[in-house]
């Protein structure tokens, strides 16, 4: 009978026939990349242009190299609350300062590499445009390729993600109760 790994000790699991050992570290799993969180906001800056209400989104390259139409979003930045990193990070990626109205909801997703395993959750707000003119030009990672005022009506067909579209379908209804 074998005594337990003490504190630290990688558990040994016996060779498969032909095989190797197989070493879990109780911190990782089997197998698994180191997890990390990271949280985000962002969000649907409004303004009203011909009596029809526009939302000011973003395009950037995914991983693969295609252009996508998204909602602009960054990361919490020191002591932040997600309203003021969704107000930051929209003025940042499209040049329009809002005032945070209603939130429309949190997106939570899994993505990954060879060496790491990224749970994030993003914060989601509707802000009115207070000020500002549409621009890129501030974006500090230079991530964000064009940006467009696009009506409301239409984000449903322009949003890249499915997930925002449903946010979009939750603003445009805070929008129209709203005024």
């Amino acid at each position: 009978m074998s005594t337990p790994p003490g504190p630290g000790e990688p558990v040994r699991v016996p060779s498969p026939p032909g095989g190797h050992p197989l070493h879990i570290d109780p911190e990782r799993g089997a197998g698994l990349a180191p997890r990390i969180e990271e949280t985000s906001a962002g969000g649907l800056v409004v303004s009203v242009r011909d009596q029809v209400p526009h939302a000011a989104i973003i395009a950037r390259r995914n991983r693969a190299g295609r252009l996508e139409w998204c909602l602009p979003k960054g990361h919490l930045e020191g002591e932040e609350t997600p309203e003021q990193a969704a107000v930051r990070e929209i003025a940042e990626e499209t040049g329009i300062v809002g005032d945070v109205r209603h939130r429309l909801g949190i997106i939570d997703y899994w993505f990954g590499g060879d060496d790491r395993r990224v749970h994030k959750v993003v914060h989601h707000f509707l802000l009115a445009a207070v000020d500002g003119e549409l621009t890129n030009e501030h974006d500090p990672d230079q991530e964000v390729e064009e940006v467009e005022w696009v009506a409301l009506d239409e984000l449903g067909t322009r949003l890249s993600y499915p997930n925002e579209r449903r946010l979009a379908a939750t603003a445009v209804e805070l929008w129209s109760a709203s005024t």
